[in-house]
């Protein structure tokens, strides 16, 4: 598999070397925030990990912290979030998420509709970890009916392998019977089909879908639910169909309306610049017609826009 994040490992890296540049850009009066993201933008995260040890080791204090205290607003999240490593990344959004009044369900829809079964898995174990607390029973405690039920699904992390050439035609027939096939919708059905078969075999069927209804199943699953659960389908299925689609549209949406969506913006840059970046980029030329680096910034200013476009990585 050819690399397809923006951001990779620094060829020749030396930890305490940078550990010294970022004591210098924070020493004395002003901080040189240009110095910082510019270190910590061409660097991967398991490197800023290597350079947050030796930062302590040299300094004697957690780079995080003098970070915070030199820097505010955005930009200080956005480099937070970039120091911390990425497991333990999504297991805060997610807690943040969870936690407070109300539930931020895009995060949840977001997060679990997108990762990888194994991710999944490492984000229950560092959230347990972090947060003395069951992912689980958090979600559970936050949501219900079948909203609930899919993402309890998406959380075993377990999709079936492979493609069933017998099902095919059989899941695609369930699925225009339980929507838009009767009155009313069986969201069982539907939810067990999207939320357990493989990423492989659900692409064969939402093109046997599209065969048998002359519809799209989006426009389906848009016609027979709503609210968080008609939110958490379509991502699945834009995710089964292209996860550099699905955040393509999730960072054309964080700004192209009146007032940035700064934290899903800057969640998708940080969580994606070492996945699939480069992916999501050509998509999102490719849909919109505009290339992401002069979209972010048109809606983004000062050292936060500098930092967010090293992380694009380049103007397509």
């Amino acid at each position: 598999m050819a690399y397809r994040g923006s951001v990779r490992p620094f060829v020749s890296f030396n930890a305490k070397h940078d550990a010294e540049i970022l004591h210098k850009a924070m020493k004395g009066i002003g901080t040189d925030e240009d110095a910082i993201l510019m270190l910590l933008t061409s660097r991967s995260n398991d490197q800023r990990q290597q350079i947050k040890a030796a930062y302590k080791k040299a300094y004697g204090k957690d780079l995080v912290s003098a970070l915070k205290s030199e820097l505010g607003g955005l930009f200080e999240s956005l480099i937070v979030a970039l120091m911390t490593p990425a497991v333990s990344y999504d297991a805060s959004q997610l807690h943040k998420a969870l936690k407070g009044a109300g539930t931020d369900d895009d995060v949840l829809i977001e997060i679990l509709a997108s990762r990888t079964g194994e991710e999944i898995k490492d984000i229950i174990k560092v959230y347990k970890k972090e947060f003395s607390s069951k992912l689980e029973k958090d979600i559970c405690g936050d949501t219900s009916g079948h909203y609930q039920k899919l993402l309890v699904i998406l959380l075993q992390g377990s999709r079936e392998e492979g493609v069933d050439e017998e099902k095919i035609e059989k899941d695609a027939k369930d699925l225009y019977a339980a929507g838009e096939g009767k009155v009313g919708t069986d969201e069982e059905k539907i939810i067990k089909i999207l939320g357990n078969r493989s990423v492989e075999h659900l692409r064969e069927v939402f093109d046997a879908y599209k065969k048998l209804s002359g519809s799209d199943i989006e426009d389906s699953l848009e016609g027979e639910t709503t609210g968080n659960l008609e939110n958490l389908l379509l991502a699945v299925v834009k995710c089964v169909k292209s996860v550099p689609g699905f955040f393509a549209e999730c960072l054309y949406k964080s700004m192209r309306r009146a007032g940035t969506d700064d934290n899903t913006l800057m969640r998708i840059m940080v969580s994606r610049s070492e996945v699939d970046m480069l992916d999501i980029r050509a998509s999102f030329k490719k849909k919109y017609g505009a290339s992401l680096y002069s979209t972010i910034q048109e809606d983004t200013t000062g050292d936060y826009q500098k930092a967010l476009l090293y992380l694009c990585g380049g103007n397509d």
